[in-house]
């Protein structure tokens, strides 16, 4: 009975197991290779699977799942024999589980390795400023041979990205110096750039404001010459359309000799001969009788004709002695000699007589004047 009872309990510890060794719970995004009796025979996907226990041998899992793997800086010699540490990290993905199982020991190795001597051949050919400024290029050139050489392997590479590119010290030292340089001479430049499109705008608005400053000139003294030519014209106009007596030109001619006088350094003065004609002019209107007004009128009304007709008959006289000389009027000059502009203008015809006595000022112009008779008041 005891017998029996043992028996059927290591027969049912038996079936328990066999069962248990006969399912596998598969996750999902992985998967196991079954070998029976040694040899490879299915692959289990994700689920409920079931194996003959003792027979059939599961493998470890297999992830499906894309992979990133980072490997450590790589030493890689450029063309121009700078030696330069290469970080590069690889994305990718078991396709194939029985050949990523069967067909290398360890993929992940394997897929460093070639990631290595991949890119040595790739950076060999460039110098190290293409390294430097050609990582688009040199991922590309990986991924193709990486992709190629894994595909029997059954991994497929997505990505291959280079996380840095580190050259030696002394290479770093350099190319800081270069690109400062590089930087400055950049600056220089600019400024130089700068300075002279300043100075081209400033001569272009110097040449404009000189242009527009000389039109403005240029205008204006068209402008001053039209009214002067208007003012001459209106005075012309005026003293024609007035129709002046040569009395009146006379006077005027005869106010401005006494400015000819007026400078302090005038020691010689040139009378015009033309004076005498002014100044015969001038003593023929004092001279010449006057119409008759109505106080003179009322003079001879109360007995005043015969002072009157005295008067009239020195006028006559003065006019008439002013026609015979050669003179012209004369001067009185009260305690000094006196002094006639005139003398030597008679009716020689010359054209200018010089005076030789001394400076001539204002008081010593000649002023048409008529010499009182002796005995009058």
């Amino acid at each position: 009975m005891d017998a029996a009872l043992i028996a059927g309990l290591i027969v049912a510890l038996v079936a328990v197991f066999t069962v248990l060794r006969s399912v596998r719970i598969v996750p999902q995004a992985r998967a196991g290779n079954v070998e029976r009796l040694g040899r490879y025979y299915r692959t289990l996907g994700p689920g409920l699977n079931f194996v003959i226990p003792f027979i059939d041998r599961v493998r470890p899992l297999i992830d499906l799942r894309e992979q990133v793997v980072s490997f450590k800086p790589q030493p890689v010699i450029t063309e121009d024999n700078l030696v330069v540490d290469i970080d590069t990290v690889l994305y990718f993905q078991v396709t194939d589980p029985r050949a990523a199982a069967y067909e290398i020991a360890n993929f992940i190795q394997g897929v460093e390795q070639l990631t290595v001597t991949t890119l040595r051949n790739v950076v060999g050919g460039m110098d190290l400023e293409k390294t430097l400024t050609s990582r688009d290029t040199i991922n590309s050139q990986l991924r193709g041979v990486l992709d190629e050489a894994t595909g029997k392997w059954g991994i497929r590479v997505n990505r291959v990205e280079i996380k840095a590119i580190d050259p030696p010290k002394t290479i770093k030292e350099a190319m800081e110096k270069q690109m400062r340089a590089e930087r400055d001479k950049r600056a220089a430049i600019l400024t130089a750039e700068g300075q002279r499109q300043s100075q081209i705008l400033t001569a272009e608005g110097e040449k404009q404001s000189a242009i527009l400053r000389a039109e403005g000139e240029r205008t204006a003294q068209i402008l001053k010459a039209e009214g002067q030519s208007r003012a001459i014209d209106e005075v012309f106009q005026a003293v024609h359309r007035n129709d002046p007596d040569p009395k009146l030109l006379a006077y005027q001619y005869l106010q401005v000799l006494p400015q000819l006088a007026q400078g302090q350094g005038n020691t010689f003065w040139v009378i015009p001969s033309e004076v005498t004609s002014a100044l015969q002019g001038v003593s023929k209107a004092f001279t010449e009788a006057l119409p008759v007004s109505p106080a003179l009128r009322e003079r001879e009304d109360h007995g005043e004709s015969e002072a009157v007709a005295e008067a009239e008959r020195a006028a006559a006289e003065a006019r008439a002695a002013a026609e015979d000389s050669e003179l012209g009027p004369r001067q009185i000059a009260s305690g000094r000699p006196a002094f006639d502009p005139l003398t030597s203008m008679g009716g020689s015809g010359a054209g200018r007589d010089e005076v030789q006595d001394g400076p001539i000022t204002g008081e010593g112009v000649p002023s048409p004047a008529v010499q009182e008779e002796p005995g009058r008041a």
